[in-house]
């Protein structure tokens, strides 16, 4: 989109190529410009399904944390399978809901009149105008954004935010810990959590979640607030869910990685 046009173009044919590994789907585009490395397939869009789940139950079922009561235009970084843009846009019906994201990935045929999915690359300007959005929502984005574009992303959302507008960010801190003390060093996840954080170093910052509070404030935002939230990685008390949606995430990590 072109500051100042509403007009959309043609999505170009180069977003939809993909190419195979291990039997799993990956966008050539990102894995060529090492943009974004984990599959496009359907078991992901089941993962993403499956992991906004996860992140409704830990937000109580709240898509929208700051007092917007009657938002205008919401953008969504990363929109991945649509869940939370679609959820937002049936939620104010009133609300230009937009989401970009790298992947065409499919949507329902009856997504709601207010959504419009875009393709783009969040590691290039924005070009929205400025002052448009009420909220931007950027979640688990630390996969997609390069280390260096960081600040930039996060002056580019300051930008496009009308004046009195919010931006809620949500990252995974990878940081494996058991109550139990039974997560020693050489425990099998502590050694493959390191050498993901090795692996995707440096054109990632896997280590952004801890990071986001500084880097927001020196960006121009204001009353940041930031809110640490356990994630389950097994079974706790509330059942195997969490335990299953570790399980569907290690392959492909690891496929992409090494």
């Amino acid at each position: 989109m072109n500051e100042g046009d509403s007009q959309t173009v043609p999505l170009d044919s180069t977003y939809e190529e993909l190419v195979v590994h291990g039997n799993r789907e990956f966008q050539r585009y990102a894995l060529d410009n090492n943009i974004y490395f984990a599959p496009v397939d359907d078991d992901e869009i089941e993962y993403m399904q499956y992991l906004h789940g996860i992140l409704n139950m830990m937000f109580e079922n709240r898509a929208i944390f700051p007092p917007i009561p009657r938002p205008r235009r919401i953008l969504e970084c990363g929109s991945g399978s649509g869940a939370w843009a679609m959820e937002v846009a049936e939620q104010h019906p009133e609300c230009e809901v937009i989401g970009i994201d790298i992947y065409p990935y499919p949507v329902p045929e009856d997504i709601p009149s207010n959504l419009d999915l875009q393709i783009d690359d969040l590691n290039s300007p924005s070009t929205f105008p400025s002052n448009y959005f009420d909220l931007v929502n950027s979640r688990l984005m630390a996969g997609g954004i390069h280390a260096n574009r960081w600040m930039n992303y996060l002056r580019d959302i300051w930008r496009v935010l009308r004046p009195g507008g919010w931006c809620q960010m949500v990252e995974i801190h990878f940081n494996a810990q058991s109550d139990n003390g039974t997560l020693t060093d050489n425990h099998a996840l502590q050694v493959w959590s390191q050498n993901y954080l090795q692996s995707v170093q440096p054109a990632k910052e896997p280590r952004a979640a801890p990071r986001l509070r500084n880097w927001m404030t020196q960006a121009g935002f204001v009353d940041v607030e930031p809110r640490m939230l356990i994630l389950p990685l097994s079974g706790w008390s509330t059942g195997a869910g969490p335990r299953v949606n570790m399980g569907n995430n290690l392959p492909p990590a690891s496929l992409t990685r090494y």
